[in-house]
């Protein structure tokens, strides 16, 4: 073989070698998102401390990929552009169908096993149970969202109200904080939406409970959760699963994540959890 041979193979070696450097660092990232329920400011900032608590227990980069709607969050897992979501029960349900029973939940928070939504409206509205809303307006959030629409609206069907024939108007507000805004200032009378979120606000002092009541809590039932697609890895989604259930609370570290994520502890989960969140999406004919 002539030197010019020689050089062209070196160099084909080299280039090999590092296309194959590159595509094992690529490896190396994991792209997380979650649905967009709360702003994304919000969302970055509860996202921030978790995603460094990941990478230092995975060894490798974690990356915070939002996207612009619960649709979005589905299809970019279904499709592996995204490698961990966070999921409401509902989504997850809606990712499981459109990806053939692909989509794997990790973990759920312990709140996640008896969630429930709460229905709230100005003081003075009138409004003190579930049939005073027909003829009235309401705001759910997003479509997709399992505590802000699909919940809530199969518990109004189980009271015989029907959100489209029943009342004046339904709105959508896209996440439950815009729900809570649209209620404190008239927009709707009433509106639909995550106890987490209820509370936080509470919490915060965003809301004033003199202006804005809840009127109607659910009964409980399975919500949020973390999943990846069945293609990933098991070595990785067990190490994933693992750093979410070794979060202690009883840790700085820990402490400031549970809180951050409004969560107890992290448990695990199972596909099975959510049967019934499928079930009242086929009954509300939600699920397509």
């Amino acid at each position: 073989m002539n030197l010019s041979r020689i050089v062209a193979s070196l160099a084909r070696g080299v280039m090999l070698s590092l296309a194959i450097a590159g595509a094992a660092q690529a490896q190396q990232v994991l792209r997380v998102t979650a649905i967009p329920d709360e702003s994304p400011t919000e969302l970055a900032r509860k996202f921030a401390p978790l995603g460094q608590y990941l990478e230092s227990k995975l060894g490798m980069k974690v990356e915070w990929t939002p996207v612009t709607d619960y649709a979005a969050a589905v299809e970019t897992v279904v499709n592996k552009k995204i490698d961990l979501a966070w999921f409401g029960g509902f989504t997850f349900v809606q990712a499981n169908a459109r990806s053939g029973g692909k989509i794997i939940p990790l973990v759920q928070r312990e709140e996640d096993e008896k969630f429930r939504s709460v229905f709230i409206t100005e003081a003075r509205s009138g409004i003190h149970k579930l049939e005073d809303l027909k003829g009235r307006t309401l705001s759910f959030g997003s479509q997709s969202s399992t505590s802000g629409h699909l919940m809530p609206r199969s518990y109004l069907l189980a009271a015989k109200i029907n959100p489209d024939t029943d009342l004046k108007r339904v709105a959508f507000s896209g996440a439950h904080d815009a729900t809570i805004a649209a209620v404190a200032s008239g927009k709707v009378d009433a509106g639909a939406l995550n106890i987490s979120v209820w509370e936080k606000f509470l919490a915060e002092k965003k809301v004033d409970p003199a202006q804005v009541k809840v009127f109607y809590t659910t009964p409980t039932y399975y919500d949020y959760n973390w999943s990846v697609h069945a293609d990933m890895p098991e070595a990785l989604r067990e190490k994933i699963k693992a750093a979410f259930l070794a979060l202690d609370p009883n840790t700085p570290q820990g402490k400031e994540i549970l809180g951050l994520q409004r969560a107890t502890r992290f448990i695990p989960t199972k596909p099975e959890n959510y049967t019934g969140i499928k079930a009242a999406a086929e009954n509300a004919g939600l699920l397509k």
